[in-house]
């Protein structure tokens, strides 16, 4: 089972939206996907709810009373979304379930200087340092033509850590959201271009 984090501690920098989405491309792709949220606000159990059942399935906890929530027993990829603030032990506890960590980045200083501690404290992780769970950055509403794009790229320099997409401010997420739907659940003649820029996350994830 593969198990990818969507990770940072700054509020509304894009973590549901990935989670999401990604969640979304591997039911679309014939994979058996747990979308789990361990954020308090629940964005993401709320959305699933909305979700159409006629679309590719993506399922959520399996809980039974008295048992730790888990993933169900037939999952073969699991999505985390988590909380704003995410650090310390918890951090810890949630690093020892993942293969992979992305972490959506929007190229503004406050966004970056929110972020600049946490990414430190996950390569300080020995689960990191040994190479035992990859990261990667994907730049939020940016175009990666823009001098904000490269700001974020000289930021990520000293931590090694690759961009490896730039996703664009668009409509089509908040609107796809608002039904339980994904941008891979659109008709072409909308989603190509966001498919487009999605294409080097869903190859890092091995999914692709």
């Amino acid at each position: 089972m593969q198990t990818y984090m969507i990770a940072n501690p700054k509020g509304g920098a894009g973590k549901s939206t990935l989670a999401t989405n990604l969640a979304g491309w591997l039911a679309k792709s014939g994979q058996r996907v747990m979308l789990g949220d361990i954020d308090r606000q629940q964005s993401s159990r709320e959305w699933l709810r909305l979700r159409s059942p006629a679309l590719p399935y993506i399922a959520t906890w399996d809980i039974q009373p008295g048992q730790p929530a888990r993933p169900p027993a037939d999952a073969t990829h699991v999505v985390l979304d988590t909380p704003a603030g995410l650090h310390g032990k918890k951090l810890v506890q949630v690093l020892k379930w993942v293969d992979r960590i992305i972490v959506p980045l929007q190229p503004s200083l406050f966004d970056i200087l929110a972020t600049r501690h946490f990414l430190d404290e996950l390569l300080a992780e020995k689960q990191v340092r040994k190479h035992q769970v990859e990261i990667a950055v994907v730049g939020m509403r940016v175009d990666a033509r823009t001098r904000a794009a490269g700001e974020l790229e000289r930021f990520l320099l000293n931590t090694g850590l690759p961009v490896i997409a730039h996703l664009r401010d668009t409509q089509n997420y908040v609107q796809a959201a608002a039904h339980g739907l994904t941008i891979f659940d659109l008709p072409a003649s909308r989603g190509t271009q966001d498919w487009e820029q999605w294409a080097p996350i869903l190859r890092w994830t091995g999914v692709g």
